[in-house]
């Protein structure tokens, strides 16, 4: 049995958002389901999308592990978006981004 996995993050403006979104992931969506919409594949199965959703933007919590986490920050870095926090635990890291309305975007890995 498959499971595909929709991570959603509502925000108060999609045409605002999306291009914030763009450089977090690195590309463009990999669909657009409506006009209020984008999704990007993060991995087989998985997927993050956006939403507009202004009555419950800003609430969003979402943590993707990652096999090189330094690697992605240093890649989202380069496309200009940098992290509001990092935060070690027992041999694992996780690195905290936030969008304009307070949605908390987190990757995980090996610290």
């Amino acid at each position: 049995m498959s499971l595909d996995l929709f991570a959603g993050i509502p925000v108060t403006d999609y045409a605002a958002a999306r291009p914030w979104y763009e450089r977090l992931f690195g590309g463009e969506p990999s669909f657009l389901p409506n006009d209020v919409e984008a999704v990007w594949k993060v991995a087989d199965h998985r997927y993050v999308y956006i939403v507009q959703d202004p009555e419950r933007a800003g609430n969003a919590l979402v943590l993707s592990f990652v096999d090189d986490l330094d690697a992605r920050v240093a890649a989202v870095a380069e496309r200009g978006i940098t992290p509001a926090k990092r935060e070690e635990y027992d041999g694992v890291a996780k690195v905290i981004f936030r969008d304009a309305e307070g949605n908390e975007i987190s990757f995980g890995g090996p610290a």
